[in-house]
């Protein structure tokens, strides 16, 4: 299975550099469903259990998409890729694939998980009716860390979405410009 996500990545990643990165839109053969959805609902209880502000905002959400694992390499050139799915109302609404492409002084490897808390239904509805979700396009997005989370409080979220990081594994360093995709898997 892991082999099959590098030769993904690396796939989607030469793709995106032709065609921009609306590649990687269909959920693959190999990969099941039912290994998304409990990779997806895994993480994001485990996420909810151990950090007090992703459990604040994940009451108060609309919904939330989850990508459990995450594979991510690069040498100057780079590349993030795994499959996750929306949750709303403690269902699954769709299947959705994140990939993110950079360049710059970077080398490495790692792995790691994100979710991102819909707070609105306008945040909901601008990922269900987009042609993908370009983090950084749409939505006010904010990525929250020690910091911040030690000042979130239910009163005090204001913005469209949150997004927490968790699981990270491996070593990935240098500084590069990168931009996140976010597609519905047909």
């Amino acid at each position: 299975m892991k082999t099959f996500r590098f030769a993904l990545l690396a796939g989607c990643f030469a793709a995106s550099s032709a065609f921009g990165l609306s590649a990687c839109s269909s959920l693959p053969d190999e990969v099941d469903r039912a290994q998304i959805d409990a990779g997806s609902r895994a993480a994001l209880n485990k996420l909810i259990s151990e950090n007090s502000a992703a459990r604040a905002i994940n009451g108060q959400s609309r919904a939330v998409l989850v990508f459990p694992s995450m594979v991510k390499a690069g040498l100057g050139l780079g590349g993030a890729y795994g499959e996750g799915e929306l949750i709303r109302a403690g269902s699954t609404v769709d299947y959705y694939s994140s990939f993110t492409g950079s360049w710059g002084l970077q080398a490495g490897a790692q792995s790691y998980g994100y979710a991102v808390f819909l707070m609105n239904d306008d945040a909901v509805e601008y990922l269900e009716e987009s042609d993908g979700w370009e983090i950084g396009v749409g939505p006010t997005v904010v990525l929250v860390n020690a910091g911040v989370a030690e000042n979130l409080s239910t009163s005090t979220l204001k913005e469209d979405a949150y997004a927490f990081v968790f699981d990270q594994k491996g070593l990935m360093a240098g500084i590069s410009i990168e931009g996140t995709k976010i597609t519905k898997l047909h």
